[in-house]
């Protein structure tokens, strides 16, 4: 079932970023349809998820998919080699997790001139960003109207609230991710690219 969310809206712009890639992680796969969708354009596509039960409905979705693969396991603990990966994403699923010990984990699993992507969810706090917030609200509203939005919760996938605000989050990704892009985005969300280069500790 391809549904249509604030998360999948940005799909497009993952697909965009990574093609040609020769093995992509989707940390926190979900049900496995950014794997599916980003298979046809990369190597080899991995998706790690912790969720027993969403694991699961990700393998039966990819059946079939040769290049895709799905482990069950909690990112921070399954042991996965260094600098494995030349593309890893972080689909709404940074927030699920500590993210400042998660993106130093990521930048471990990363090989140089490897690209990662973080669709992230912030909370607003103060009054610039509930200013920003109210700005996107029409938009955002006639999105999910146009596309017959679907939540978290109604696909069957684990769903948590943001702990940071956005300016928090933005100053975890800058300590960890050296000379990231940071943007705000439609539908709620933050949009961060990095391009690991040099060594494993360089960014």
């Amino acid at each position: 079932m391809n549904v249509w969310t604030h998360n999948t809206a940005y799909h497009p712009w993952i697909l965009e970023r990574v093609r040609g890639r020769e093995r992509l992680l989707d940390v926190g796969c979900g049900d496995g349809l950014l794997l599916a969708r980003t298979s046809p354009v990369c190597g080899q596509v991995t998706g790690i998820e912790a969720d027993a039960e969403t694991a699961r409905r990700a393998r039966e979705r990819l059946r079939g998919v040769k290049n895709a693969a799905v482990i069950e396991g909690d990112f921070m603990n399954t042991p996965l080699p260094a600098e494995a990966f030349d593309a890893m994403v972080f689909a709404a699923s940074l927030h699920h997790m500590d993210e400042e010990a998660a993106l130093l984990r990521a930048r471990e699993l990363l090989a140089s001139g490897g690209i990662l992507l973080i669709v992230g969810l912030t909370r607003p706090a103060g009054f610039a960003d509930f200013l920003v917030e109210a700005a996107r609200v029409i938009p955002s509203k006639i999105g999910s109207l146009l596309h017959g939005e679907r939540h978290g919760g109604e696909i069957g996938v684990p769903t948590r609230a943001p702990a940071h605000a956005t300016a928090e989050f933005r100053a975890i990704c800058a300590r960890s991710l050296p000379g990231m892009r940071f943007r705000r985005g439609l539908y709620y969300r933050v949009l961060v690219e990095w391009v690991k280069e040099g060594g494993p500790s360089a960014g």
